[in-house]
This record gives structure tokens, C-alpha cells and sequence, in this order.
């Protein structure tokens, strides 16, 4: 037959009396009434019932000056996982008449049982197995299923209605012993079944409606948060309403005065405009009065316009040519200094990696002689260690001699003590103390081989330590020569960044010195076109005819101005052409002063 397991009986049996307390519990009280007092058999047995399945699987914990093992602690645990719970722990605290944890544990039972509220509270506890493992073993009832079915059967107390008395009453010093003859079937039990049947579909209706209440007042209480968060809104718009009024009023206020000050600067415009008109006709008169004396005084003008237009249209010509080649030298100029720029940032930034690759050299160096000293240091213990474990093998091999030798000793004994003991059996004792003390040194000699034993593997782990650290410090060094390369491979790009740079600097040197020469050039040419400033070209309109030949202009007899004396002649008169290395084609020369001739259009020819 198979074994069965205790605590799984204990589990069964406390769980078949909580069903038949519950049970007993409800169809009494349905019989004799829904309210029950704290008198009531069924209903004390009821709570012994439920304190066994509490005390189940419970562990022992150690206090100031014994051990205690109550259930007050598990059902403390309640207070924090459910909050509902707070006022039942706080009036148990406050009861006065309760000194030991188990009185306050049977006061908060049934203070639960009045809420109705026994079988939430326990189920809190129940999913938290975390918690409760800190209280019950892990084969207690409430740890395991057994625990769960009973919070489920506890549902069905909800149905019945106790008023109890807690605060008189002696919780402390009760005894809880179940009373099994309650429990045992009779012949009224049995003839009673329709009527618990009828009974049963009440209590499912009740607790029904129970239930449907409970989701009510939760959505009762979801309805007046939200009632509540409303309100909280409909006042913000309520002030922002009033906020908005209040800016539109400003706003109103505010177009109001600009209108009217609009108005205001109409009114000053109007005046201002009829007291310039006034000016302005007066001004007319005087000018019609002077423009007879300005018309002899624009006659002199233009003859000297005429004279100096020749001069002013050659100097604007070298000067269009003067300011494009200033153009290109100041974007050569630009280029130069975008040039000098980036590789004034290249020097800098080649400079700082010089100073970097000397500070990482130096750290190299500096660590290179310390990982020297390290690999000497290391090689002396290496050697000691070796030394150390020649000797540990020689001690070892000595002392499996001794073992032998010792075992070749007790196998002679034992022979000698066989014979003895079939020739002799008065010297048994003296044999057997003898035989003690060589199994004592024994004992002694496997107790100094585990010694050396494990002398011998903390040498070898030693010894394994120190390998790895010397090859730790090889990889370090071939890093170092690595680093000694790159160095030097650095060196050699810094020269020739050196190179490049004065060469760089040279070229430099060598447009800085043309800027100049072709900036005082420039400033030739500006003081060329300040003397010559004052002269003004003949217009088109009045250049009609050739000087020379008196002919009109015209798409055959084009127009050419001299830059010098400032005559016009068509382009049959100006025959004398004159090579220019500047230019590619011949240049046309004035006849009488042999200046260059500039061509333009007529006045009849678009």
C-alpha cells in the first residue's frame, strides 16, 4: 500500500470541517434566524474551525523572551493589501480587554464576519504567496488549493447576519476545541432536504443581489468621480469665459482709441497738405521768374559738358576695367586667406596630435619600465614558486612512503592479531590498544596528506595566476612596440606636413607681395578718376553730324567719341587704326590727337 503524505490528511480532514461548519453554520441560521449572537454553538465552532485552519502549517518565530506561533501576524499582512481592512486592525488594536495576539487574531475574525467581508480579506492573503511563505510552510493549507477552496465556501457566509459582542468578551483564554458531535447525521437531518433545497436557491438569489449591488455602488462611485472631474473642468471655462470677456472689452476700449486718434492725424495731414500746396505755387512763380536767367547760365554749362563728357566717358572706361580686375584680385585675395585659414586649423590641429602622441608616448614609456620591473619581480616568484613545488613533490612522495609503509605496518598487525587471537586470547587487549593507536596514526598521517593536498592545489592555482599574468604583460608589451611604431610612422607625416606647410608659407609670401603691388596700382587709378571727375560726355541727341566729313549718323556711319579732345566722327573719317597688345583687333585713332575712338550708337538707331 502506498504511504500517504500527513500534512495532505491534515489538509483534507480541516477541509472537510470547514464544509460542514459552514454548512451546519448556514441552514441553523437560515432555521433559527439570519441575525446570530456570539452564544451561538454552530457559530463559535465555526471559529474554531477556521483558527485550526489558520494554525495550519504555521512557523514557529523567535520573540524577545520565547517562541510564538499565532495567527495574528498573516492576518495583519490584510491591513496593507487591503485597504478596507485598516478599521477592523485599527479597533482590534484599540480594544481594551485584548493582551495576547491570538485574542486580537479571534476579535479580527469576527469583526470580518460582521463586514461580511471575510472571504475578500482572505483571498488578498491567499495571492500573495510571497508574503504568506514568510508565516506557513510551504505544505500549510492556506499555501496550497485547500486554502483557496475554503475562501470560496466563505462566500456563502454573506447570507447570514451577525451581531456580535467583542468588546466584553473574554478572546484571550479560550480553549478551541471542535465539538464533532454537532456534525454526525440524524433522522430530522435527513427528511429535511426540500427544505434546504428551497433554502439554498434564497441564499443564491441573496447573494445575487448582493453581488449586482456591490457592481453598482462601484459604478456609483466611478459616476461621481467623473461628476466630479466635470465640475472641475466647467469651472476652468467658466474663468477662462470670464478671462476672454474681459481681453475683448480691453480690445474693444483699445480699437476705440486708435480710431479716434486716426481721425486725429487725418485732420493734421489735411492742413499740412493745404499749407504745402500754398508753398508750392509760390515756389512756381519765383522759378518762372528764374529760369529766363538759368537758360544763359545752362548755355555756358553745356558748352563746358560738352568738353569735359569726352574726358569723364574714357576715365569711366579704364575704370569699369580697373574695378573688374580689383574684383579678381580681391577673390584671388579671398581664395588665399580661405586657403591660409584651413591650413593654419590643419597646423593646429597637427600640432595637438604632435603633443598628444608625446604625452602617450611618455605614459607608454612609463608603463613599459613599470610592466619591466612587474615581468622581474614576477619571474623571481615564478621561480621561488617552482622551488616551493619541488619540495611540496618531494614531501608528497615521502609521505606515500609513509602511507605505504604504514598500510604494509596495519596488514602485519592485522595477520599477527588473527594469529594471536587463535594461539593467544589473553593478549587480545594488550593487541587492540595497539591496533588503536596505529589507526589514530593513521587518521594522523590522511589528515597531514589533505593538508599538503591542498597546499599543493593552492600553489598550483598560484602558479596558474601568475602564467596568466605574464602573459597579460607580454600582450602589453607587443601593444607598447605597436605604439612605438605608430609613432614613428606619425613623426614622418608631421615632417612632411612641415614640408607642405612652408612651402605653403612661401607661395604666400609671393601673393601677398603682388596684392600689394596691384592694390597701389588700384589707388593709381582712383586718384586718376577723382581729376577727371568733373567731365561730362556729349548726348546723343546733339552729336548728329560728323566733324569732319558734315555728314548725318546713320546705320553705315556709325558714331566714334575721342577720349581726349572729345570730338565725334563716323567710322569713314576715323580710318587711322592703330595694333594694341591688350586687344586682339586693331583700335581706331583720332585724327587730330591721335587718341583711341570709342564707338556709339546714333541717336536714330535703336
Amino acid at each position: 500500500l502506498a504511504v500517504k503524505d500527513p500534512t495532505a490528511v491534515e489538509r483534507a480532514n480541516l477541509l472537510n470541517m470547514a464544509k460542514l461548519s459552514i454548512k451546519g453554520l448556514i441552514e441553523s441560521a437560515l432555521s433559527f434566524g439570519r441575525t446570530l449572537d456570539s452564544d451561538y454553538p454552530p457559530l463559535q465552532q465555526f471559529f474554531v474551525v477556521m483558527e485550526h485552519c489558520l494554525k495550519h502549517g504555521l512557523k514557529v518565530r523567535k520573540s524577545f523572551l520565547s517562541y510564538n506561533k499565532t495567527i495574528w501576524g498573516p492576518l495583519e499582512l490584510v491591513e496593507k493589501l487591503y485597504p478596507e481592512a485598516e478599521e477592523i486592525a485599527a479597533s482590534v488594536r484599540d480594544l481594551p480587554g485584548l493582551k495576547t495576539p491570538l485574542g486580537r487574531a479571534r476579535a479580527w475574525l469576527r469583526l470580518a464576519l460582521m463586514q461580511k467581508k471575510m472571504a475578500d480579506y482572505l483571498r488578498c492573503l491567499i495571492i500573495q504567496r510571497d508574503l504568506l511563505s514568510e508565516f506557513y510552510e510551504y505544505h500549510a493549507l492556506m499555501m496550497e488549493e485547500e486554502g483557496a477552496v475554503i475562501v470560496g465556501l466563505l462566500v456563502g457566509l454573506n447570507v447570514i447576519d451577525a451581531n456580535l459582542c467583542v468588546k466584553g468578551e473574554d478572546l484571550d483564554s479560550q480553549v478551541g476545541v471542535i465539538d464533532f458531535s454537532v456534525y454526525l447525521k440524524s433522522d430530522d437531518d435527513i427528511g429535511g432536504k426540500e427544505r434546504n433545497v428551497q433554502i439554498a436557491a434564497i441564499l443564491d438569489q441573496k447573494n445575487y443581489v448582493e453581488e449586482l449591488n456591490r457592481q453598482l455602488n462601484s459604478t456609483v462611485s466611478s459616476l461621481h468621480a467623473r461628476v466630479d472631474s466635470l465640475e472641475k473642468s466647467n469651472t476652468k471655462l467658466i474663468e477662462e469665459l470670464a478671462i476672454a470677456k474681459n481681453n475683448i472689452i480691453k480690445l474693444q476700449e483699445e480699437n476705440h482709441q486708435l480710431r479716434s486718434e486716426n481721425t486725429l492725424i487725418l485732420m493734421k495731414t489735411q492742413h499740412h497738405l493745404e499749407a504745402t500746396k500754398v508753398d508750392v505755387e509760390a515756389e512756381l512763380q519765383t522759378y518762372k521768374h528764374s529760369r529766363q536767367g538759368l537758360d544763359e547760365m545752362y548755355n555756358e554749362a553745356r558748352r563746358q559738358l560738352r568738353e569735359e563728357a569726352q574726358l569723364r566717358q574714357d576715365m569711366e572706361n579704364e575704370l569699369v576695367v580697373q574695378v573688374s580686375m580689383k574684383h579678381e584680385i580681391e577673390l584671388a585675395m579671398k581664395l588665399l586667406e580661405k586657403d591660409i585659414h584651413e591650413k593654419q586649423d590643419t597646423l593646429i590641429g597637427l600640432r595637438q596630435q604632435l603633443d598628444e602622441v608625446k604625452a602617450i608616448n611618455v605614459e607608454m614609456y612609463q608603463k613599459l619600465q613599470v610592466s619591466e620591473d612587474a615581468m622581474k619581480e614576477k619571474n623571481e616568484i615564478i621561480s621561488r614558486l617552482e622551488d616551493k613545488t619541488s619540495q611540496i613533490n618531494a614531501t608528497m612522495k615521502q609521505l606515500e612512503q609513509r602511507l605505504q609503509q604504514a598500510e604494509k605496518a596495519q596488514m602485519e598487525a592485522e595477520a599477527e592479531d588473527e594469529k594471536l587471537k587463535q594461539e593467544y586470547v589473553n593478549k587480545s587487549e594488550s593487541l587492540q590498544n595497539e591496533f588503536s593507536q596505529k589507526e589514530k596514526q593513521l587518521l594522523q598521517l590522511e589528515t597531514d596528506l589533505k593538508i599538503e593536498k591542498e597546499w599543493r592545489q593552492t600553489l598550483e592555482d598560484d602558479l596558474q595566476k601568475e602564467k596568466e599574468t605574464v602573459s597579460h604583460l607580454r600582450t602589453e608589451t607587443q601593444e607598447v612596440v605597436n605604439l612605438k611604431k605608430e609613432f614613428l610612422k606619425l613623426q614622418e607625416k608631421n615632417k612632411q606636413l612641415k614640408s607642405v606647410c612652408k612651402d605653403q608659407e612661401a607661395a604666400l609670401q609671393e601673393l601677398a607681395s603682388k596684392l600689394s603691388e596691384s592694390k597701389l596700382k588700384i589707388e593709381d587709378i582712383k586718384e586718376a578718376n577723382k581729376a577727371l571727375q568733373g567731365q561730362v560726355w556729349l548726348k546723343d541727341k546733339e552729336a548728329t553730324h560728323c566733324k569732319l566729313c558734315e555728314k548725318e549718323f546713320s546705320l553705315s556711319k556709325r558714331k566714334h567719341h575721342c577720349r581726349n579732345c572729345g570730338e565725334i566722327f563716323c567710322n569713314a573719317c576715323s580710318d587711322n587704326e592703330l595694333p594694341l597688345p591688350s586687344s586682339p583687333k586693331p583700335v581706331r585713332v583720332c585724327d587730330s590727337c591721335h587718341a583711341i575712338l570709342i564707338q556709339r550708337c546714333s541717336s536714330n538707331v535703336p
